[in-house]
């Protein structure tokens, strides 16, 4: 068969160099509808594969300031993986694909290259052609590296237990789930199937549900269980619900029974259902412990290789005996968020790791809206407390200051703890000092806050200090809000930070400076403040002025006709500012640590 192939490759070559002008393809259907010899197909497809290299290249030379390389431009959509910026997921913009140059397309003619594939390697483009060739539709779903198609696995795995949470979800949604699992799972390994309802109110979540797990069963017998909640519990009960038929080893989980492995995790738009592919990530969380991602700078020898991760999403994979052993799920977080923060750090601490598998890709649905709630900040608020004070040690006072909160007497019930810190005690575990130096140094303690929160002047005390608009580097005053745009950080260094909390590698915070003439205040890159040496220090107590220590002007506000009020630098003339919380040994000394007391 291959000397078939290649006389025929050969024939087709020398045809095609004598006939320059000719434009044809072979149709598999040419062949005849059925018997169809395998062989036969493959020799039609690198055929087909070879003329349109042919015609590409002669197309090329005629269109050559059309198909060119180009490098992709910041501003395009699908560059981009967009993830939300203000607390409601994960906190940047990713370059989905940075390093990637839109590759010319090798088959331009092809229907199935219209109006798809500009991200794709020549190896990928002539792969995805050739299964269009055998199917006439596009089947290159397939976005991991194409080393993934090379790894073996061990030829015996224990089998394994699939858990699905849900709440008001779509019964559409679920089928394909379901479906999508048992058809990509060999079957051999798919013990179970759990479906966990924590107690939905859709109609058809109900009666319609139970009879489509019942048609199921008939074509996969005793596969599917199903579990209904009488109560709403939340996230981390419902996945503790599933405990009962456990979760097995997986090829690296049979490796090391301690690691809990991730997939890469791709987009399913709401709207349009469309896959954005997102690229190798490890998945972090910022100090209000909202989940997020963070980019891979290193480039890595192979790409198909697990990588090291802070923290996991809601989707994973472990071994039943290691999460029992570091006490499965933290049901005292209700609700919604934080629950795989928790369970991260205690796996990381206590003997543990987690790993992302470039080779294991899943597409998540993400909603438009929580089904929990529509605003998720207050389910969020008590589980993020709860996971600080069990696992974050002198470091907690971090999220308490993220999520501007006094540190004692705020008044949230996060529920009993001394349970879940007898564990931490009795499992040995590491502490979070030691999680942020050796597992994510990404996330920076601040050490020396002394006041946070809103900060009001003398001259009207319903407005507040505000990030103003971004683009302009300028603060202003505007109404009394709450949001983090007015959120403010004063150092005993004499740093003033104003806005959202970052307090990491990656991204920087931003400090107030007075650039030494004219009357407006700025805001700078804190990083870029201390290399340039900007005047960046002010003096400040509570009750009493901002001074800038290098410029001796005041920090003051001004009324204009308008009745609106702005931020002047001027002579000192009195005016007092105060912040809204206050760390209790502020002042006493420079040298104390005040966040940490």
């Amino acid at each position: 068969p291959h000397c078939i192939q290649l006389a025929s490759l050969a024939l087709f070559l020398s045809l095609t160099r004598a006939v320059p002008q000719v434009s044809f393809l072979l149709p598999l259907s040419s062949l005849g509808e059925s018997g169809i010899d395998r062989n036969i197909q493959l020799i039609v497809v690198h055929l087909n594969v070879l003329f349109f290299f042919y015609s590409s290249a002669e197309n090329s030379m005629r269109k050559a300031t059309i198909h060119q390389d180009i490098i992709q431009p910041e501003a395009v959509n699908k560059s981009l993986v967009k993830v939300n910026t203000r607390g409601n997921g994960i906190s940047a913009f990713v370059k989905a694909r940075r390093h990637r140059k839109l590759q010319r397309k090798i088959f331009p003619d092809s229907a199935l290259f219209r109006q798809w594939g500009d991200n794709l390697t020549n190896a990928q483009q002539i792969q995805a052609f050739m299964l269009f060739s055998l199917y006439g539709y596009n089947v290159y779903f397939n976005t991991r590296s194409l080393r993934c198609l090379e790894k073996k696995y061990p030829p015996r795995l224990p089998t394994l237990s699939v858990v699905i949470t849900f709440m008001d979800e779509a019964l559409s949604i679920l089928q394909w789930a379901i479906t999508s699992i048992i058809h990509r799972t060999p079957s051999h390994l798919l013990k179970e199937l759990i479906l966990v309802d924590d107690f939905s109110s859709n109609e058809d979540l109900k009666a319609d549900l139970d009879k489509e797990i019942q048609l199921y069963n008939l074509k996969h017998p005793g596969l599917l269980t199903l579990i209904r909640h009488t109560e709403r519990k939340g996230i981390a009960s419902t996945r503790h619900s599933g405990n009962t038929v456990g979760l097995t080893h997986l090829a690296r989980i049979q490796e090391d029974h301690t690691v809990i492995v991730s997939p890469i995790i791709d987009n399913i738009l709401f709207d349009t259902l469309e896959v954005d592919e997102y690229p190798l990530m490890s998945i972090g969380f910022n100090w209000r412990l909202y989940g997020r991602y963070d980019y891979q700078s290193v480039s890595l020898k192979d790409d198909t290789v697990p990588i090291k991760s802070p923290a996991v999403m809601g989707i994973f994979a472990a071994s039943r005996l290691f999460l029992e052993k570091i006490g499965f799920l933290d049901t005292g977080m209700l609700f919604y968020g934080g629950e795989n923060v928790e369970l991260s750090l205690r796996a990381w601490q206590c003997g543990g790791r987690i790993e992302i598998l470039p080779c294991s890709q899943i597409a998540h649905l993400q909603r438009a809206h929580k089904p929990y709630s529509l605003i998720i900040s207050p389910l969020m608020k008590p589980n993020a407390l709860r996971v600080a004070e069990i696992w974050m040690d002198k470091h907690k006072c971090m999220v308490y200051l993220a999520w501007n909160l006094p540190l004692e007497n705020h008044g949230i019930d996060f529920g009993e703890v001394s349970s879940r810190i007898e564990l931490c005690k009795k499992l040995k575990c590491n502490s979070f000092e030691w999680y942020l130096k050796n597992i994510y140094p990404n996330l920076m303690p601040l050490q020396n806050i002394v006041g946070y929160g809103a900060m009001k002047n003398s001259v009207n005390e319903k407005i507040c200090m505000d990030q103003g608009n971004i683009q302009e580097n300028t603060p202003a005053m505007y109404n009394c809000n709450g949001f983090r745009q007015q959120f403010v950080y004063y150092h005993l260094t004499g740093e003033l930070y104003v806005g959202q909390l970052y307090a990491e590698t990656y991204s920087s915070d931003l400090c107030l400076a007075d650039p030494g003439e004219g009357w407006k205040s700025e805001l700078v890159s804190c990083q870029e403040a201390t290399v340039k040496r900007l005047n960046m220090y002010w003096d400040f107590k509570q009750g009493a002025s901002i001074t800038n220590r290098d410029t001796n002007r005041c920090l003051e506000v001004s009324k204009r006709s308008s009745g609106s009020h702005i931020l002047i630098l001027q002579k000192c003339t009195g005016q007092r500012w105060t912040i809204q919380h206050t760390v209790r040994n502020w002042g006493v000394s420079r040298k104390t640590n005040s966040c940490h007391r």
